[in-house]
């Protein structure tokens, strides 16, 4: 048996201090994905859908906004088309997050390829709240860590409802208060203001164009809008540095 030397001991001992620290960085945000996870769970239950579909999408899409998203447009039968472009849509936002995740600390092509599948809102935004901070040990812990809150969220959900003996109410507000909540963090922040007004823009025009469809003109809408005010703000910055020249 070949002795462990020393420097094996210490890397054994750095990476368990930083699976644990991962651990640690991932509870507060897996303690308000947790209860999310379970009103997913009881959602499903509720639209009549097979136990099994919530950990299914939990693994297959993994994204939580999105799959709140999916059970109502799966017991709708939604068109395909439709399904992908509102996914692409909803998730486009983490081409984003890779400019700034730090995936360059994974090693090896599975790591990389889950750190790359798990990359979520809650991930990114621990991530960012400590750059230049992350190990492989440290970021692989937090990810996975985050999966386990929401399918473990999920399957409570499921169990739970099972045993109600009736549907609950007002069941499907558990996304809209999501973004409520985000949508008043995004309000503390005066730059935030015409994006928000640009989303309310985007929803009136969505609720009188196509009452039908107001999800997914409003996404349209509103990513359109953005270009737009990119746009704008980049001429105007440039007309800015040849009037300062």
């Amino acid at each position: 048996m070949t002795p462990v030397t020393d420097s094996e001991q210490i890397a054994e001992r750095t990476t368990r201090s930083e699976i644990l620290t991962g651990l640690r960085l991932s509870l507060p945000a897996g303690l308000g994905m947790f209860p999310l996870g379970v009103a997913f769970g009881v959602l499903v239950i509720q639209h009549g859908l097979p136990w099994w579909v919530a950990p299914a999408l939990s693994f297959l899409a993994y994204a939580g906004s999105l799959e709140l998203l999916l059970v109502g447009m799966l017991v709708a039968v939604t068109p395909i088309a439709t399904i992908a472009l509102t996914t692409f849509l909803v998730n486009f936002r983490h081409v984003f997050y890779a400019f700034s995740f730090p995936l360059r600390t994974v090693r090896g092509k599975v790591a990389r390829l889950y750190s790359m599948y798990a990359l979520t809102d809650e991930s990114f935004a621990v991530t960012a709240a400590a750059p230049g901070s992350w190990t492989q040990p440290r970021l692989l812990a937090t990810q996975v860590a985050f999966q386990v809150y929401w399918v473990g969220g999920g399957l409570a959900g499921v169990a739970l409802g099972t045993l109600l003996p009736g549907p609950i109410a007002g069941l499907e507000f558990a996304l809209c208060a999501l973004f409520v909540t985000l949508t008043l963090d995004a309000c503390r922040s005066r730059a935030q203001v015409p994006a928000l007004v640009l989303a309310g823009v985007a929803f009136l025009l969505a609720l009188v164009l196509t009452p039908g469809a107001v999800l997914f003109t409003a996404l349209l809408v509103f990513v359109a809008l953005l270009v737009v005010r990119y746009a704008l703000s980049r001429g105007t910055g440039r007309n800015r540095e040849s009037t300062d020249a």
